[in-house]
C-alpha cells in the first residue's frame, strides 16, 4: 500500500467529513458510507480532490464502492490509476 497516498486521502477525510476529529478515523477497511462519514455529495469532492490532488482522471465506470468506500480501496484505486497512467505517458 502506498503509505503517501493513504496518508493524503485519511488527511482530507479528516479535513473535509470529520472536521478535525482525528478519533473519528475509520479503520481502513470499513465502509465511509456506512459508517456516516461521507455521503453522496462529498463522494463527488472526493472524486474532485483526487483528480487534483493525485493528477487523476475518475471515469464515471470508476465511481463504484470497490475503488472509493474505504481508505484501503481508495489507496488501492489512486496508486494503481498513477501507476498506468505514468506507463502510458
Amino acid at each position: 500500500m502506498d503509505t503517501k497516498v493513504r496518508d493524503d486521502v485519511v488527511q482530507f477525510i479528516i479535513s473535509n467529513y470529520l472536521f478535525g476529529d482525528t478519533g473519528r478515523v475509520p479503520a481502513d477497511g470499513d465502509s465511509l458510507m456506512e459508517g456516516g462519514v461521507i455521503d453522496s455529495t462529498g463522494i463527488l469532492e472526493l472524486i474532485e480532490f483526487l483528480e487534483s490532488h493525485f493528477g487523476i482522471e475518475v471515469s464515471e465506470s470508476e465511481t463504484v464502492p470497490q475503488n472509493l468506500d474505504t481508505i484501503a480501496n481508495l489507496t488501492q484505486f489512486v496508486t494503481a490509476k498513477k501507476t498506468v497512467e505514468e506507463l502510458s505517458a
